[in-house]
This record gives structure tokens, C-alpha cells and sequence, in this order.
């Protein structure tokens, strides 16, 4: 079960800056990869720093992350401490997106949250066999991750 945990991270340049999330997530799925390309793509200037749980600096600033668990779903480190994990985080990345802030409000809707957890978990679940047949599709194998 994917929980919401508040911490109060070390003082870094990450928490100089007020208004920046942290979105951490698998460096080596390129899948993983693929969405944080299209975040940035599509992120109001400055919303996050992104981070892969590959890193070790990861944990060491926000011990309440288990690596594990950053392997399983994206994390999202809110200025305020609060880590929102899995589907928890999609609401929020979608009110820090130019063009797609609209969406963000579909989850304020009776079942949107029940539906949005069991999606994002059969998405996690089968991320890597997604991967593997869209390479056949496109061509595209092994592709390094873009961080």
C-alpha cells in the first residue's frame, strides 16, 4: 500500500527554492525516462528537480525514501517536506504542467483516486514489458535514459 509521508529534508539548494518539487523515479527504465522528458518538456519553469533513485544522495537527503519503494513508483519531494509516492504524485505534476493543469482537476472527482491507483499500479507492474514490445514498434532498443 502506497502511503503519503512528511519529512523535513536537510537544508540544500533544493529547499532554497520554495516553489521547486522533487520528482524521483527509476533512471534506468526508459520509460520512466521517456515521461520525465515529456515533464520537462512541459513544466512551468523551475517546477521540479528530477532526480533517478539510482542516486545515492537520494536517500541520504530523504531518508523516509526507500530504495525499493523508489524503484516501484515515482516519488514527488513537495517544498514542504511531504513525499506523495505512486499515483499520489500524479495530481500534483499535473498542476506544475503548462498546457495540462486542466487535467489535475479530474482527480477531484467521486472514484477518480480509486481508478487512478489501480491504473498507475498496473502501469508500474508491467512498465518494463511495455517497454520491450513499444521497442519492437519503434525500433528503439535500449535506449540510455535522458537525466
Amino acid at each position: 500500500m502506497l502511503f503519503c509521508v512528511e519529512i523535513v529534508p536537510q537544508e540544500d539548494e533544493f529547499m532554497k527554492n520554495k516553489k521547486q518539487a522533487m520528482l524521483i523515479c527509476d533512471g534506468s527504465c526508459s520509460l520512466c525516462s521517456g515521461v520525465i522528458a515529456w515533464i520537462k518538456k512541459n513544466e512551468k519553469e523551475n517546477s521540479f528537480v528530477m532526480l533517478p533513485c539510482q542516486m545515492e544522495e537520494t536517500f541520504s537527503q530523504f531518508p523516509g525514501i526507500e530504495r525499493m519503494g523508489c524503484l516501484n513508483a515515482i516519488h514527488l519531494v513537495l517544498p514542504n517536506g511531504t513525499i506523495l509516492v505512486g499515483e499520489q504524485a500524479i495530481p500534483e505534476v499535473l498542476e506544475r504542467l503548462r498546457r495540462y493543469r486542466f487535467l489535475a482537476l479530474f482527480f477531484t472527482l467521486p472514484g477518480s483516486q480509486t481508478m487512478l491507483r489501480i491504473a498507475y499500479r498496473w502501469f508500474a507492474d508491467q512498465r518494463y514489458k511495455l517497454v520491450t514490445i513499444l521497442s519492437y514498434f519503434t525500433g528503439k532498443r535500449n535506449k540510455q535514459p535522458h537525466w
